[in-house]
């Protein structure tokens, strides 16, 4: 049982940290966030299990963390109020070909990161663009004017 709190517990900081870093931060990941996100696993994993290599301890782990994560979705998908809180929203940063800053600043991110996708997206300015939003996934979606 003690297995499972500690997995329970190990959730939740994860779930608050990555909804804490952002979004954008998360689409993004650069080789050193990799080398990090891995070096946190194996920090997790010694956390969770306190040097219980037992296949049973393993096995405890594993299971709880996939009923947390299906539970989550579950909750998501089921209670249309925990959506925001679970997944996010998706959130306006372009419109008209203006940029709201204030929405920029909140995700941490810059126009030039903005200018970037929409050339990715072969969209020479931003001034084509009538909508730009954020995609809870960390995705820039555009939709250009007519």
């Amino acid at each position: 049982m003690d297995l499972v709190l500690r997995t329970v517990v190990v959730f939740l900081i994860i779930f608050v940290v990555t909804r804490a870093v952002g979004r954008r931060e998360l689409s993004s990941m650069e080789p050193f966030d990799l080398i990090l996100l891995v070096v946190i696993g194996d920090l997790v994993q010694q956390g969770v299990t306190q040097s219980d290599y037992s296949l049973t301890g393993t096995a405890t782990v594993i299971v709880t963390l996939a009923l947390l994560v299906v539970g989550t979705a579950y909750l998501s998908f089921r209670f249309r109020r925990l959506r925001p809180l679970l997944e996010g929203e998706p959130i306006l940063i372009v419109s008209d070909g203006h940029v709201i800053e204030r929405s920029l600043r909140k995700q941490r991110m810059t126009v030039e990161e903005v200018e970037a996708e929409a050339r990715l997206s072969s969209i020479a300015s931003l001034e084509e663009v009538r909508y730009a939003v954020l995609e809870s996934n960390g995705q820039i979606s555009f939709i250009k004017k007519d």
